[in-house]
């Protein structure tokens, strides 16, 4: 959108300066106006990827700048329709309400179709003669059509991103809740039962039983150690997925998000310290879907003498995470307590996160 108005823009500075080549300072004001007006428009175009409404200093500026470059052009080309042509680009790029815009921009499209037809009745500027005369017309009628063309493409792009992403974001918001009721009904079972083996025991000492109160204690602390043996069980069912699938899990779930993703790792994995990378590898793909900045991301894990390196890269604004980030310093601390450690930097636009970890033979 901003090209063709770039290249529009400079066809009606070259009509403008052409036709009043003999009128002093005409050329410069065509050329002036017509930069500040093309400046003032992309400048307020640059704030709709940031949601609408534009701040309303940008629109004023590029309505102003219609008006004074279309008078300027207007009167310098000899045109009615050059003289209402920025004006109805810029109407159709400003910040309506829905519906509103494709209405505008009809309204003005018809405008401007029966100033061409006065022009070619009664002002008969010079570029609307010869073998071309219907160029530049067509050119100026069709840019708020365009223009509000290339908007409509760009907010279904926009929707289908935050879909991607929000389908991601469903996943793990379903993993994390699968997660949830089964601990839920283990520890709820178990707590249910030891509760009811206590107040028994009450009842049994009040009532001088000591021996059967006695043994429903006993039972009230096997059935603790029977809820602790299967929070374990639960928490290594989660954690057992072998390391291929949890790099290529994470490269899904990047890609889901709308990422192109480079994963650089091959196996066999024998020794690597599953329970530990495990979490990191979830953990960094997490940082990477809050602080991403740009279309792509790589993942790698490879073998180095006698330690796993893991390593994940993604285009960074600056200071995505820092050195304070939760997520990074659980990575720190669980490298640590595994006799590892995770360095991070961001530089030039890449974040890089390097953990190296001890590692047993290969399998």
């Amino acid at each position: 959108m901003v090209f063709f108005n770039a290249v529009i823009a400079l066809m009606w500075v070259g009509l403008g300066a052409a036709r009043h080549t003999e009128l002093p300072g005409m050329e410069l004001a065509v050329a002036v106006l017509g930069i500040a007006w093309f400046a003032a428009l992309s400048w307020l175009v640059a704030a709709y990827p940031d949601g609408w409404p534009a701040p309303r200093g940008r629109t004023l500026l590029a309505l102003t700048g219609a008006v004074l470059f279309g008078g300027v052009l207007g009167v310098a080309a000899g045109s009615a329709l050059l003289a209402v042509g920025p004006l109805a680009a810029t109407l159709a790029v400003l910040p309506w309400a829905v519906g509103i815009r494709h209405r505008i921009t009809l309204l003005s499209t018809a405008v401007m179709v029966v100033l061409t037809l006065v022009d070619v009745r009664w002002t008969q500027p010079s570029f609307m003669q010869g073998a071309g005369q219907w160029m530049m017309p067509l050119y100026t009628i069709l840019l708020p059509l365009m223009s509000v063309s290339a908007l409509w493409w760009w907010d279904v792009v926009a929707r289908l991103d935050a879909a991607r992403l929000a389908e991601s974001e469903l996943a793990a918001t379903r993993e994390r809740l699968r997660l949830a009721n089964d601990v839920h009904d283990l520890q709820g079972h178990h707590l249910q039962v030891i509760a009811l083996q206590l107040e028994l025991a009450e009842r049994l000492l009040a009532k001088g039983k000591p021996a059967e109160a006695a043994a429903q204690v006993s039972a009230a602390r096997a059935s603790v150690d029977e809820a602790r043996q299967g929070t374990r069980d639960l928490a290594a069912r989660f954690r057992g997925v072998p390391l291929a699938d949890e790099l290529g899990n994470a490269a899904d779930l990047l890609r889901a998000a709308g990422l192109s993703v480079e994963l650089e790792a091959t196996g066999p994995f024998g020794g690597a310290p599953r329970e530990v990378l495990g979490p990191i590898i979830r953990e960094s793909t997490t940082n990477i879907l809050k602080h991403r900045s740009g279309p792509s991301a790589s993942l790698g894990l490879r073998r180095e003498g006698a330690a796993w390196v893991f390593e994940a890269r993604n285009a960074s604004a600056g200071g995505a995470d820092g050195s304070s980030g939760a997520g990074l310093r659980s990575i720190g601390e669980r490298a640590s307590a595994a006799g590892g450690a995770a360095r991070w930097s961001d530089e030039e636009g890449e974040f890089v996160l390097t953990v190296r970890l001890p590692g047993g033979d290969e399998a």
